[in-house]
Order: structure tokens, then sequence, then C-alpha cells
């Protein structure tokens, strides 16, 4: 059988390494072995985006680049699909195997589905209700085509349910992204935080605050990242989280901000930067490897975090998570579902509110069903199922 499995950005690389990792570990003992190539769109083209994730998660060089780089989500999704056509046509898989919401999700099972190749979705049934979200409407239109759905929560199942997909399509397999985790973790853990910090800096004369090596140490500090459009391209909501901030949280503790280049260049655009560079306590870091990241959320004290992806690790590191958004296509890791992110939007109220409990009621690890690091090998054994 011949596997096709497709990344086109950060977040998918993490889902997909344990993948991976699970077909080479089945074909070492399978009498049939299992053909893979791994297509990377190249949606993420900075070497920090991609070629470093590659490497500290061991996933191999990929069988197959398209180059599509930077563009209008209508220029990504057209190139993408004309460009991995070539490659169905060439190779004729039995599966297409897409992950996440990126564009590249969403092309390559558009096309898969034109090809009559059948195509498994990883992550399948996340909602967010927000079709103003360009990775909303990539997750419907993939889990209406996709053959099969691999679930990473049971809500996830129920919102498949709801809109109508068979029983038979769906397996609920946990989330990947925590194979990675619990498989990297170990290795995190020996970073010294106080190195990573140095070794990250984004500015090469930065000031480190006073009291940095103490609150890294004591686990004083707190951690962010911020990337959507609606916090950073928008001057009053990003002014008003700056202010936050800079006058409450770096006011009384370290805050430590791998900054996203698109961040970066709103703020300048903005006149905010000076500001944000002048302020001492807050510690502006390149973006980050999966390692070092991980070692920061293991003890910060709070995350302040727009993504995804960092909202299912603190719910499972325990770290209390203020998650700058209105939705999230990610409720299971919402404290009323037992989690460890509140939506906190933009709303600097809610951010304060949310801040201060967060700090009274420290960390607290909680792990939903199938969170368990072995989701690679289900998925891998649905397909598997399904295929006879």
């Amino acid at each position: 059988m011949k596997i096709v499995s497709v990344v086109g950005a950060r977040p998918n690389f993490m889902k997909i390494a344990p993948f991976i990792h699970a077909i080479e570990s089945y074909n070492k003992s399978a009498q049939e072995k299992l053909e893979h190539i791994l297509v990377h769109t190249g949606q993420h083209y900075d070497d920090k985006m991609s070629r470093v994730f590659f490497q500290a998660l061991n996933i191999p060089e990929a069988d197959v680049n398209l180059g599509i780089g930077s563009g209008s989500h209508a220029e990504q999704v057209g190139q993408t699909m004309i460009a991995f056509e070539k490659v169905i046509q060439q190779e004729r898989p039995d599966w297409v195997v897409v992950v996440g919401d990126v564009n590249a999700t969403c092309a390559c099972s558009i096309t898969a589905k034109k090809e009559n190749v059948r195509c498994a979705h990883i992550e399948a049934g996340l909602r967010s209700r927000d079709m103003a979200m360009p990775e909303e409407v990539n997750r419907l239109v993939t889990d209406r085509l996709s053959d099969l759905l691999l679930a990473p929560d049971r809500l996830s199942v129920d919102n498949l349910r709801q809109e109508g997909v068979p029983d038979s399509q769906i397996k609920f397999v946990g989330n990947v992204m925590i194979d990675t985790l619990e498989a990297q973790r170990e290795k995190a853990a020996c970073l010294d935080p106080e190195t990573i910090v140095k070794n990250n800096l984004l500015l090469d004369n930065a000031e480190l605050p006073d009291a940095l090596s103490r609150d890294l140490e004591q686990g004083r500090y707190a951690l962010m990242t911020m990337h959507r459009p609606s916090n950073v391209d928008v001057l009053e909501s990003l002014q008003g989280i700056l202010d936050f901030l800079l006058t409450e949280v770096a006011e009384e503790r370290t805050l430590l901000w791998p900054v996203h280049p698109r961040a970066v260049q709103r703020m300048q655009e903005f006149g905010l930067w000076d500001r944000v560079v002048e302020s001492r306590n807050l510690v502006l870091l390149d973006p980050l490897g999966y390692h070092d990241l991980l070692r920061l959320n293991m003890t910060a004290c709070v995350m302040l975090t727009d993504s995804g992806g960092l909202q299912e690790e603190c719910c499972v590191l325990g770290t209390p998570c203020l998650t700058m958004r209105w939705n999230t296509e990610r409720p299971v890791t919402l404290k009323e579902h037992g989690g460890a992110s509140i939506l906190v939007g933009n709303d600097i109220q809610r951010m304060r509110s949310a801040y201060a409990d967060a700090l009274r009621d420290g960390r607290r690890a909680e792990r939903p069903e199938l969170w368990d690091g072995h989701a690679a090998p289900r998925i891998l054994q649905a397909i598997l199922t399904a295929a006879h």
C-alpha cells in the first residue's frame, strides 16, 4: 500500500512526525511494507519556521517539495492543487493523508477527491463556528471530502455526527500532537531555560531583566505568542494588548515573547516598536524551535497565546492559558471542559481577570481521553482497516 502524506506549515510538522514514526515501526515487522511519500507544499519556507522542526522531530527530508511559498489564500490553494495533482498522477497512491487545517490541507483533499484517491484527515471534526477564519473553511471542506475522519476528541466526533458523517467514516483516535509532546518531553526537560533565552534573543543588544534568573528558576515568568490578524493587524487591538502586557504583566514578572515576524512588522508600522523594545521586563525572542518552546511552557506561570496547538500543550502540561481569541476549535482544552484555557479575545478586562485567576490557581495538568501519546498507531491502524 502506498500512502502520500502532506504537510504545509509548522503546526503540521508536530502532527505528522508520530505518524511517520508509526509507519517506520510497522514496517519493521510487517510482511507487506507500506510505501510512504512525504510531500511538503512549502507554505512555511523559512528555515526558522520549517527545517529546524524537521530536524528537531526527526522527520525525514520531504520526498517532494512543491515550493508554493507565500501568497493569498486563493493563490496558495490553487498553486498547491496544480502541483499536487502532478504528484498524485505520478505516484498513484492508495491514500492521501492530510493533517490540521492549513491551506495545504484543503487543497490536497480536493485534489485527492478529484483524482479518486481516498483521503484521510488527521484532526477531523474541530469546529470554531467562525467562518471568518480561513482555517474553519479548510476544516469544513476537508472533512466533507475525506473518506476517513480521524478525530482527536469526543466533541469533534459529535460535530461530525451532527453534520451527517456516517459512523463508519469516523474514528476517535486521540490527539497526535500529544504523541509528539510525550515523545519529546524528556529531551525538552533537560534544557536550561536561561540558555534558551540567551541563545534566542531577537535583539543582540537586548538588556535582560535583573530578575531573569530568579523568575526562570522559580517559574515566575509569563510566556506568550501572538500572530493572528485579529490581534496584530488592527492598531486598537494590538495597542490595547501591548498596554496590558507592558503595564501589568511585565511590571511584576519577566515576560518572554517569541515574536512572529508578522507581529514585528505591524508594531513597526504602527509606531509601537520602540516602546516594546524599551520595556525592561519584556524579553523579545526569535521564533523558537519545538523543544525550546516546550521547555519554557513546562514551567511558565501563565501562557498568553492565540495558537491552537499551544492550548493543547497547556492542557496536558497544566500551564494556565489565556487564549487571545473569541472562539476556539479546541473546546476540550477550555476550563469548562476540564482544560487549562480561558477565552479572553482581545478584551483587556477579561484578560486582566483571567490573568489574576491564573496566578491564583496555579498549574493543573489535565489529560483528555486518548491524549495518551499513542494516537499515531491508532491512526495507522484505522487506515489499514479501512483499506480492506
